[in-house]
This record gives C-alpha cells, structure tokens and sequence, in this order.
C-alpha cells in the first residue's frame, strides 16, 4: 500500500477495534469511554496501537501492537489481521514505561555505560534531571526567537519536571540526583517550560526545557557535530543517539504514525496515552533503557526525528525491546524552540 491507502487502511482498522470493543463491552482504546474513564479502563482496554510499517519496497503496512497480559488483545488482534489479511505488521510488547532510571546509587550508575559523571562543557548524552527526578538524558540545545543570549536544554517532562507539581524556577542538575547530582554545587540551570501531561488526557509530546545558568559551557557538536536540522520520519530510518544508559546505539525505524501508545507515568500521573508516536527497534541489541529518556533520535547524517520518551524491556524481533520517541518537529513547536545552531 502506499502511504494514503495505509493511512485509509489504518483509520478502517481502528474503526473495526471499536465495533470489537463495544460488543465485548471493553473500552476500545485509552479514554474511549469519555470523561469518565479511570486509570483502571486504561489498564483494562484491550489498548492495541496501530500504526504504519514500512515496507522494503517502499510501500506501507498496518502496525498493529498488543500487551502481553491483557486477556482481551491477543483475540481482537487476531480478528483484526484476519481482516486487514497480510497488511498487518503483529508484535507484542512487555509493559511500556518512561525511561528516567528507575533506581537510586549506586546501582542506577553503575549499569549505566554512559555519561553518568559531572560533565563540562555541557553535551548532549550526559546525565540530567530536575533536583526531585533521578536521571535522564540531556537531548539537545535549543534556542527561542527574539532571546538573544539565551540557551536551553531540552529533554522529557518527566526528566526535568517530573511531576505536575514542578514549577518554573525549579532547580535542574547535571548529573541527576540518581548519579550523585546535588544542588547548588551541580545546577546548570532551571525549569523553564513544560509540555503540560494530564491524567485522563491523549497526549503528543513529553518535552521540557530548563533554562541554563550564565557562564554554563556547552558543546553542541557531540557525537556527529551539530544537530540543528530535522525531519519527518518516513520509517525504515537507520537511526542512533547518545544516551545516559546505554549511551551510543543504534536502531530502526520500524514503524510511524502509532496511536494509543500507552505508558506508565507512575503513581501521580497513572498511564498515558500517546498519538502520533515514532517506534524504533534496536540493531544489535537494547536501542534504549531507563535513562536515557530525553535523548535526541538522529539519522546517520545528522538530521533529527524525534525525542526519546518510553519503551518496552521486551518484545520486538530479538526480544530486546521497542522504543517510542516523539516526533521531533512536534516537540519543537510545542516548545516554540529551534535547535541552536553550532
């Protein structure tokens, strides 16, 4: 198929999740049942995400995604490739969570290959996170129009806000609090901006900024020199980044345009639904683990896809997990940033 009739395809199919859903009396998908719905109908939705797989051949199939041990999914996946017939790109997946580091020290630092030290100049890969966060990944550095002077980092909501209650003005360190960050003799800056993340919400993005410290140092240039150009991820991309855990690996875009990407924000803020999203698959193991959550998703030239946020420790073709990262120019927008240039 090409991209129109997939896109076609893929709206046919979710329609025809929905009919399945109503008629088992589940909800269809996260928040389908309305202004009511609870943390628990999330959990309880059959939450197959669809989306768009590429093809070698340039054309496109129906990504269809389930979670292991919803008793509902595994049937209605099966009734869906039954409909859409060899179109349909299957696979499972473990629980989907955001990728700040799970733990404290010194456990969290000491799996982590890679930049978990006190590093100046600042660059992006290197540990971050907002005083009250453990660790995530600092992904770029951005700049807004008409602020001459002003430098910004950018990474995920639940890196360098971490909670709904977070204000502007809120310290940031480098590294995170999990790897031995402590105020004021680590800040590099403050909270600037958040994407806010609602409960009972869809969302698009998970994206902050933190306002950075006069007289911080920064190189932009690390690993493949500046990043300041992007794309819209077409799928089927040899991608790579720089993060705080498993530092430099690489992947593939395996599928785009993936809805009703669920994934669990912990206690305030239960599990959340993403559209829209961008899934990478890793080329030789694990793309990503917690931690690297805000890193910047590039092509092999240079040229930026998305923002790092979630994934699955299982599922996938080797079994090594999925990734799913915001689209990089939708992050941007909601932020109103460019990335800086050199």
């Amino acid at each position: 198929m090409d991209l129109t009739q997939a896109r076609e395809t893929k709206a046919q199919l979710s329609d025809f999740a929905r009919d399945l859903a109503e008629r088992h009396g589940v909800p269809a998908s996260p928040y389908a049942v309305g202004d009511d719905a609870t943390p628990a109908d999330v959990v309880r939705a059959p939450t197959l995400s669809l989306g768009l797989a590429p093809h070698g051949d340039g054309g496109f199939g129906i990504a269809v995604r389930y979670r292991l041990g919803v008793p509902t999914a595994r049937s209605f996946v099966r009734r869906l490739a039954a409909e859409a017939g060899d179109a349909v790109d299957v696979r499972r997946t473990g629980r989907i969570r955001t990728l700040a580091a799970q733990v404290r020290p010194p456990v969290a630092t000491a799996r982590a290959l890679g930049e978990t030290d006190r590093v100046r100049p600042l660059r992006p890969g290197v540990s971050i996170a907002h005083v009250d966060v453990t660790a995530g990944t600092l992904g770029a550095f951005v700049v807004k129009a008409g602020e001459e002077g002003a430098r910004y980092v950018l990474s995920n909501f639940h890196v360098l806000a971490g909670s709904p209650s977070a204000q502007v003005g809120d310290v940031v360190v480098q590294p995170g609090p999990a790897d031995g960050g402590r105020a004021p003799g680590d800040r590099v800056g403050t909270l600037a901006q958040v994407v806010p993340l609602t409960p009972g919400e869809p969302a698009t993005v998970d994206a902050a900024l933190a306002l950075l410290d006069e007289g911080i140092e920064i190189d932009p240039t690390y690993p493949v020199g500046a990043v300041t150009t992007t794309a819209v991820a077409a799928g089927g991309e040899v991608v790579a980044k720089i993060g705080r855990t498993t530092a430099h690996t690489q992947g593939r875009v395996t599928a785009i345009e993936m809805d009703d990407v669920v994934v669990g924000y912990g206690d305030e803020l239960g599990a959340l639904s993403f559209d829209n999203q961008i899934e990478v698959e890793g080329t030789g193991g694990a793309f990503s683990r917690g931690g690297d959550s805000g890193s910047l998703v590039y092509r092999e030239d240079g040229v930026a896809l998305g923002l790092l946020f979630a994934g699955s420790e299982t599922g996938g073709a080797d079994g090594t997990g999925l990734t799913y990262c915001n689209p990089v120019d939708a992050v941007l927008e909601a932020l109103g940033v460019t990335l800086a240039p050199r």
